[in-house]
């Protein structure tokens, strides 16, 4: 847990200096969500219809947008190395990266979320489904894209094989939390569609964080 902590106030001090690493991510997600209201017109049925799923796109997108600064600057500069190579067990500082990269492009995204969603005219349970389904599923693109980050990291153009090899996997959880914010403006029940979003992020927290850290060491050669 020393390791967790100290990697994750790290970064996060990281990111507070360097507002710009982040912000890019959260500022695409809120001009997409603005714009294509700008684009589809005043319809407030069509708009309510089409908000969950561009919502949830905007969302995807922004996480995949961010992903590179997981890894890629202690990459870069040696850190991942030394940390792989230090006393303190690899694991945890892997998921204290995965847990500050969250904090700093998912986070936001949950935060903004209610005030964007009445752009769309989405009645006040579909607002609720839209906040919890982003909390549930947005740490499990977190958990899911780090493992393509650490298979990509030395890679040639690794953004693009990122996004191809990230972008599949990334389907479940779009049309699960999409689902869920539909039942919710129907006035249906989706506790179904949340336990399908807690199963996956319980599966992501099991298995990304070891498969990021085999993925990180082939790529560092440690």
């Amino acid at each position: 847990m020393t390791g967790f902590l100290l990697i994750l106030r790290r970064d996060l001090m990281i990111a507070w200096r360097r507002p710009a690493d982040v912000g890019n991510a959260v500022a695409f997600f809120v001009l997409v969500v603005v714009l294509f209201p700008l684009g589809m017109g005043p319809d407030r049925a069509l708009l309510a219809a089409a908000g969950p799923g561009v919502i949830w796109v905007a969302a995807l997108l922004s996480a995949l947008l961010s992903l590179e600064t997981v890894l890629r600057p202690d990459y870069d500069d040696g850190s991942l190395e030394q940390m792989a190579v230090s006393s303190r067990p690899f694991l945890p500082l892997v998921l204290g990266k995965i847990v500050s990269h969250w904090v700093q492009s998912g986070l936001p995204i949950v935060l903004l979320c209610p005030v964007l969603a009445v752009m769309y005219f989405l009645p006040a349970d579909a607002i609720g489904a839209m906040i919890l389904s982003l909390l549930l599923g947005t740490p499990t693109l977190s958990l899911v894209g780090s493992i393509g980050v650490a298979l990509t990291l030395g890679a040639r153009k690794g953004g693009t094989l990122l996004a191809v090899l990230i972008l599949p996997l990334y389907v479940p959880v779009l049309v699960i939390g999409t689902l869920m914010v539909a039942a919710g403006a129907e006035g249906a029940s989706y506790t179904a569609h949340g336990l399908m979003l807690g199963a996956l992020l319980a599966l992501a927290i099991g298995f990304a964080p070891l498969a990021t850290a085999a993925g990180l060491r082939l790529s560092i050669g440690r």
